[in-house]
C-alpha cells in the first residue's frame, strides 16, 4: 500500500521585509512588544543604579556621577520614551478589549494618537533628563 500523495500547496516565498509595507496598526503592535522587552530588560539597568546609590554616600556620589554623563542620560531618556510607548499603547489595546475603536480607519487613528502622544511624552522625558 502507498503513502497518499501530499498535495503542496504554493505559498509566497518574497521574505524581503524592504518589499513588504506594513500599516501602521501592525506597526504600532510590534512596537509595543519591543518596547515591553526594553522596559524589561531596563527594569534590571535601574535596580542596579539604585543598588550602588544606596550602598553608600561613596555609591550614591558613583551613581550620581555615571548619571551625569551624556551617554548614561541617553540611555534614560531611551528607557523613559519605550516606557511611555508602552503604557500608551497598553492602554489603547486595553480600550480595544472593551470593544472600542476595533474598525481599521479607527485603530488606524488611535495608532496615530500612540505615535503623537508618545512623542509628547517622550520630549516631557527628554526635559526631565536634562
Amino acid at each position: 500500500m502507498s503513502k497518499p500523495v501530499k498535495e503542496r500547496k504554493s505559498r509566497p516565498v518574497n521574505l524581503d521585509l524592504q518589499t513588504i509595507r506594513f500599516p501602521i496598526t501592525a506597526i504600532v503592535s510590534i512596537l509595543h512588544r519591543v518596547s515591553g522587552v526594553i522596559t524589561f530588560v531596563a527594569i534590571g539597568i535601574l535596580l542596579w543604579l539604585l543598588s550602588i546609590s544606596l550602598s553608600s554616600p561613596q555609591g550614591f556620589m558613583q551613581a550620581a556621577d555615571l548619571v551625569d554623563s551624556f551617554f548614561v542620560k541617553f540611555i534614560l531618556w531611551g528607557i523613559l520614551t519605550a516606557l511611555a510607548y508602552h503604557i500608551v499603547g497598553g492602554i489603547r489595546h486595553l480600550i480595544m478589549d472593551l470593544g472600542h475603536y476595533e474598525e481599521f480607519e479607527s485603530g488606524v487613528m488611535t495608532a496615530k494618537v500612540t505615535f503623537a502622544a508618545t512623542a509628547v511624552l517622550s520630549l516631557l522625558g527628554g526635559i526631565l533628563v536634562w
